[in-house]
C-alpha cells in the first residue's frame, strides 16, 4: 500500500514539476522522497524491480498520459488496447526508474570512504546512464523540466540536461535523509545525521546557483561586435498534409500551403530589412529540385521565383531523394547570379523512431510506418547576409534538436546560430510541444548557441544564448516572427568535452556497484574467517 501511495504522489509531483516554472518546480525537488521511503523498504530484488516499475508507470501516467492516444492516432489500434500497452510497457518507457531502484538496492549498506552512502549516488547515475544509452521517446531527462530556473538551468553548459538530472535526484535524496535522520535520529547511521545531508542540500543548490547566476551576467553584459541576424519565421498553422490531401486532393493541399507560405513571406519582406526567411519542416511535402511532373515544377518554380524577386534566402523544409532513398530534408535557397538560386541541403539524422524509421526486419504492411533514409550527420551552411557578410548557421530538423552530441558536433564545426525546423503538430497532446521547446532550449544553453525555432502548429520560438524565449508563437496561432538576433561565439565545457555526462555516470555506476560488490564479499569472506576461528 505505501508502494502505491508513494508512486501515487509521485505521478502527481511530475505533472506539476513538468509546467516548468515557478512554483511547479519545486515539485521537482522533493517529489521523489515518498517513493524512495517506499524503495528502501523494499526486501530483495523482486520488490526493488517492482518500486521501479511502479515509478515508471507513475511517471507515464503523471507525464505521459497522452501515450495512449498518440499511439491509437497512429496505428489505429483500439484506445483501450493502447492504454493497455503503455502500462505493460512503462518500465520500457521510462526504464530509468527501474535502474535507479536496482542500483540502489544492489548497492545497499556500502559507503565511500567509510563516510559517504553510495546507494544514493550509484542510483542517481544509474538513472542518468540509462537516460543516456537509452533514448526515451523525446530523448527527454529531468533537467529539462528546470528550464524555468533561470540560475540553475546556466549550468547545463558545464555539465548538459542530464547533469541536472543528477542534480535533482541528489536533492530528492539529501532530503530522504534529512526526513528519515528527524523520525528516527536514534537509528540514524554514520553520515545520516541531519546535518550533514541539510549541508550537502545547501551546497548543491547554492553552488550551481552562484555559478548560474555568474555565467547569467556575464552572457548578458557581453557587448562585443557580433553578426546580427535578421529572420521572419513563419507559423501557418497548417498540419496533418497526408489527412488534407485524402479529403482535398494532394495538388491543392501543397498549392494551398505554398501560396500561403508565399503570402506570408512576402507580407513580412514589407515590416522590415531580413536577411533570411524560415518555413517549417516539411511544409512542401514534395522532393524539390527533383519534380516528379509539370504540376510540380510549376510549384518548385514558384518557391525560386521568390527567392529571386525578393533577395532574401530562403530556408525550408521539403523532401530530397538520391535513388531509391529518400530523405527529410532542410533546403537553404539564395540569390545567385542570372536569376538563378543557389541550393544547399540539409538532410535530417536523427529520425523518429517508426514515423520515420524502421528497420527493415519490423517493417509491416503498414501506412504509418516510415521508410526515410538518415542523413549523414550535421551540415554548417554558409548563409549570406544583406549586408554581404557570411553567417554560419547549422540547419536542424525537429528530432535533431533533442540530442545533444549531433548539436555539439555541428557547432564544433563553426556554426553561430542554430535554425530549427519543426512540425510539432504530431504530438499536441497536454504539456507535450512546451516539454520538446524546453528540450531544444537547452541546446542553446549548452553550446551557447541562439536558436531560430520554428514549426507549423506551435511552439516556435527565439531562443538566446542563456536559454531565454526572446519570442514565441504558442500553439495554435498563426503569424510571424520578424526581429534580429546576435550571432555568437562562446565557449562551454559541453562543446569541449561533448555529452560527457552520460559516459562519466555510467562508468561511475559500474565502479560503485563493483565496489559494493567486492565489499561484500569482504565481510563475508571475515565472516567466514571469524565463524572458522570460533570453532
Amino acid at each position: 500500500m505505501r508502494l502505491f501511495l508513494a508512486a501515487g504522489f509521485g505521478c502527481l509531483a511530475m505533472a506539476f514539476f513538468v509546467i516548468s516554472q515557478w512554483p511547479w518546480m519545486l515539485f521537482g525537488f522533493f517529489g521523489l522522497v515518498p517513493w524512495l521511503a517506499a524503495l528502501e523498504r523494499a526486501k530483495g530484488r523482486g520488490q526493488a524491480l517492482l518500486a521501479g516499475s511502479m515509478m515508471a508507470l507513475a511517471y507515464v501516467l503523471g507525464v505521459g498520459y497522452w501515450i495512449p492516444s498518440m499511439i491509437h492516432a497512429f496505428t489505429g489500434i483500439p484506445w483501450f488496447a493502447c492504454v493497455l500497452l503503455t502500462i505493460l510497457g512503462a518500465p520500457l518507457i521510462q526504464p530509468q526508474f527501474v535502474a535507479y531502484a536496482l542500483a540502489r538496492h544492489w548497492t545497499g549498506e556500502h559507503r565511500i570512504f567509510f563516510v559517504l552512502p553510495a546507494a544514493p549516488l550509484a542510483a542517481a547515475f544509474a538513472f542518468v546512464a540509462v537516460d543516456w544509452a537509452f533514448p526515451k521517446l523525446f530523448s527527454d531527462t529531468l533537467g529539462d523540466n528546470l528550464h524555468g530556473a533561470i540560475w540553475l538551468r546556466q549550468t547545463a553548459d558545464l555539465v548538459g540536461a542530464l547533469g541536472l538530472s543528477f542534480l535533482l535526484l541528489v536533492v530528492n535524496e539529501c532530503l530522504f535523509a534529512i526526513w528519515k535522520a528527524l523520525r528516527h535520529p536514534a537509528r540514524a547511521g554514520l553520515g545520516m545525521v541531519s546535518l550533514k545531508p541539510a549541508a550537502a542540500l545547501v551546497l548543491l543548490l547554492a553552488i550551481p546557483s552562484l555559478y548560474g547566476a555568474l555565467r547569467y551576467q556575464q552572457l548578458e553584459n557581453q557587448h562585443e561586435a557580433r553578426t546580427t541576424l535578421n529572420y521572419a519565421m513563419l507559423q501557418a498553422g497548417f498540419s496533418h498534409f497526408g489527412t488534407m490531401a485524402q479529403h482535398y486532393g494532394g495538388y491543392l493541399v501543397v498549392r494551398t500551403v505554398l501560396d500561403t507560405h508565399i503570402a506570408m513571406s512576402r507580407q513580412a519582406l514589407t515590416v522590415e530589412p531580413v536577411d533570411v526567411v524560415i518555413w517549417p519542416e516539411n511544409v512542401y511535402p514534395l522532393s524539390f529540385g527533383q519534380a516528379l511532373d509539370e504540376q510540380a515544377e510549376r510549384l518548385d518554380e514558384r518557391i525560386r521565383e521568390l527567392v529571386v524577386r525578393s533577395g532574401v534566402p530562403l530556408l525550408f523544409g521539403a523532401r530530397d531523394r538520391e535513388g531509391e532513398d529518400w530523405f527529410n530534408a532542410a533546403f537553404l535557397l539564395q540569390p545567385g547570379a542570372t536569376e538563378q538560386v543557389q541550393v544547399d541541403v540539409y538532410r535530417k539524422a536523427s529520425l523518429f523512431p517508426f514515423v520515420e524509421f524502421t528497420p527493415s526486419w519490423l517493417r509491416l504492411d503498414a501506412s504509418w510506418l516510415g521508410t526515410y533514409s538518415r542523413g549523414p550527420g550535421p551540415v554548417v551552411l554558409d548563409l549570406q547576409l544583406q549586408d554581404q557578410t557570411t553567417l554560419k548557421v547549422l540547419p536542424l530538423i525537429c528530432y535533431d534538436a533533442l540530442f545533444p552530441g549531433h548539436v555539439i558536433r555541428g557547432v564544433r564545426q563553426g556554426a553561430d546560430v542554430l535554425l530549427t525546423l519543426s512540425n510539432d503538430s504530431w504530438f499536441e497532446y497536454g504539456n507535450t510541444p512546451r516539454i520538446i521547446l524546453n528540450g531544444s532550449a537547452f541546446r542553446s544553453i549548452e553550446t551557447r548557441r541562439p536558436q531560430l525555432r520554428t514549426t507549423v502548429t506551435g511552439i516556435s520560438a527565439v531562443i538566446s544564448p542563456t536559454g531565454e524565449i526572446i519570442d514565441q508563437l504558442g500553439t495554435g496561432e498563426v503569424g510571424t516572427l520578424v526581429g534580429t538576433i546576435e550571432s555568437s561565439e562562446h565557449w562551454s565545457l559541453m562543446l569541449l568535452l561533448g555529452n560527457w555526462f552520460g559516459p562519466t555516470s555510467a562508468l561511475a555506476v559500474m565502479l560503485l556497484l563493483l565496489s559494493a560488490h567486492w565489499s561484500q564479499v569482504r565481510k563475508k569472506q571475515a565472516a567466514e574467517l571469524k565463524n572458522s576461528s570460533a570453532r
